[in-house]
C-alpha cells in the first residue's frame, strides 16, 4: 500500500520540533515546548495552503488525511494520560481546572464549527479521468 504525503509529514514534524526546542531555550526550560502541537498545525495549515494553490494532488491530500487520522488522535491520547495523572496527583483544584478547560474546550468547538457555516459544504476537487472507449 502507497501511503502519500510522508514527506509533508515529515518536514512539519521536524519543523515543529526545531520550533518547540527554539521555545523552549527561549523560555529558559531544557525541553521541547509544544512541538508535536506546532508540527499538527504546520500538517494542517501546509495541506490547506497547497490544495487551494492547486499544488497537492488529490491522492496525496487523502494521504496527508490518512496521517492526519493516525499522528493526531494519538499524540492527544498521550498528552491527555499525562495530563490525568498530573491532575490527580494535584488534589482537587487540578480535577475542578481538567473539567473546566474540558468543557471550555467543547463550547469554544461547537462555537467554531456553528460560525463557520461551511462545515458541511466542501468538496474534493475531482481529478479528470479518461474513459476507455
Amino acid at each position: 500500500m502507497i501511503i502519500y504525503g510522508t514527506a509533508i509529514l515529515a518536514v512539519c514534524h521536524l519543523l515543529g520540533v526545531y520550533l518547540g526546542n527554539a521555545l523552549g531555550i527561549a523560555l529558559g526550560v531544557q525541553a521541547n515546548v509544544g512541538g508535536v502541537a506546532i508540527a499538527m498545525i504546520l500538517l494542517i495549515l501546509s495541506k490547506e495552503l497547497l490544495a487551494k494553490r492547486g499544488h497537492l494532488p488529490q491522492v496525496t491530500q487523502f494521504g496527508v488525511l490518512y496521517w492526519s487520522g493516525m499522528y493526531i488522535p494519538i499524540v492527544v491520547a498521550m498528552s491527555a494520560g499525562q495530563n490525568v495523572v498530573a491532575a490527580m496527583s494535584g488534589g482537587m483544584l487540578g480535577l475542578i481546572v481538567s473539567v473546566a478547560s474540558l468543557i471550555g474546550t467543547v463550547l469554544v468547538i461547537r462555537w467554531l464549527n456553528k460560525s463557520s457555516g461551511d462545515y458541511q459544504s466542501y468538496e474534493w476537487a475531482v481529478e479528470p479521468t479518461e474513459k476507455a472507449t
